[in-house]
């Protein structure tokens, strides 16, 4: 058996026997089609906050890092190659918090709430 036997594609087409199996398909975009992965992630949130009734949602028009993709280095290392990095490709940049170590907040646990294991008679 050859490929294009089983194989059942074409360039801007959907086949008839998928559309068969498949129900309530839609091509999305934001208008003028410049930012669709924006676009699409902005359409799982308020997806998440849809219950299915007709009743209209109450999203906010803009989360707080807006039309941009957000950068979270772990490291001091890695900090500085995105700074590195940003020399390089050109880049509208925002920095929204400074790079520093982590802190844990004072109210965190520093003692382990659960008890030792007792050890048997061998120590282990």
């Amino acid at each position: 058996m050859r490929a294009k036997e089983f194989i059942k594609e074409g360039i801007g087409k959907h086949h008839e026997e998928h559309a068969a199996v498949h129900q309530g398909i839609a091509k999305v975009r934001d208008p003028g089609g410049w930012y669709p992965s924006y676009h699409q992630m902005r359409t799982g949130m308020a997806l998440a906050s849809a219950d299915g009734s007709k009743e209209p949602i109450k999203v906010d028009s803009e989360s707080w890092m807006g039309k941009f993709w957000t950068q979270h280095p772990y490291t001091e290392e890695e900090h500085n190659m995105y700074q590195q990095v940003r020399k390089v490709i050109p880049t509208e940049y925002h920095q929204v918090l400074p790079w520093e170590k982590s802190k844990e907040p004072d109210t965190t646990h520093k003692t382990s709430p659960v008890a030792k294991h007792p050890k048997n008679q061998y120590g282990i």
